[in-house]
């Protein structure tokens, strides 16, 4: 995939608004592999809303959503199946982690899926990312901040030519912030990919190609 477009697409939800000001909604977006994006929003503007749609959750918008040529609409169950295993990853803003399994179970239920990483570079994202102390801990004890670098580990087990990650590190401080934006791009710009990056506020410091205001 080279091109994600959304083109005059807005939520259900916000149809009867005439006061929609935004770089998205309503407007012809297209964001391009291999490049860099920050999409900002205030909260209740339909920041995870956008991430649902690209990502085939949810269709409740009008408007189109391409992936290059193919409308989603058009997209089978099984397509979305192929596509969030080879061309889009999600980091979701709820992390949707399992309580009950360990950091190191849940990351590797969707390597066990890809087989995309080697265990020994999993568990060196965990070092570098200060938490290779809690590979055998379970997710529901530990803290949001540790549960959104065991996320942004799920989410790079696979292949992608585009990376969704919503509010990555509302929980983090500065310095693993920084490392968590240098593992993603690493691994992205490894695989050409282009990232989406949405924030309310507090968002990694990377050099953004372009920003869009939600």
């Amino acid at each position: 995939m080279e091109k994600i477009i959304l083109s005059n697409t807005l939520p259900v939800v916000f149809q009867h608004r005439s006061d929609i000001q935004s770089d998205v909604w309503k407007q012809q977006v297209c964001f391009e592999k291999g490049h860099l994006y920050l999409v900002q929003a205030n909260s209740g503007t339909g920041k995870s809303s956008m991430c649902s749609y690209i990502i085939g959750y949810r269709q409740d918008y009008t408007g189109d959503i391409l992936f290059d040529e193919r409308n989603a609409r058009t997209l089978k169950t099984s397509d979305w199946v192929a596509l969030r295993q080879r061309s889009l990853s999600h980091m979701f803003q709820e992390l949707r982690l399992f309580p009950e399994l360990t950091a190191l179970e849940n990351v590797q239920i969707k390597n066990q899926l890809t087989g995309f990483k080697s265990q020994e570079q999993i568990l060196r994202w965990f070092e570098a990312l200060g938490i290779a102390d809690k590979v055998d801990a379970k997710i529901g004890r530990m803290s949001f901040g540790q549960q959104q670098r065991v996320a942004m580990i799920r989410a790079l087990v696979q292949p992608f030519d585009f990376i969704l990650v919503d509010e990555p590190i509302s929980h983090l401080d500065e310095t693993n912030s920084r490392i968590m934006g240098e593992i993603m791009m690493e691994e992205a710009k490894s695989q050409g990919a282009g990232v989406i990056v949405t924030s309310i506020g507090k968002h990694i410091d990377l050099p953004y190609e372009k920003v869009l205001k939600l």
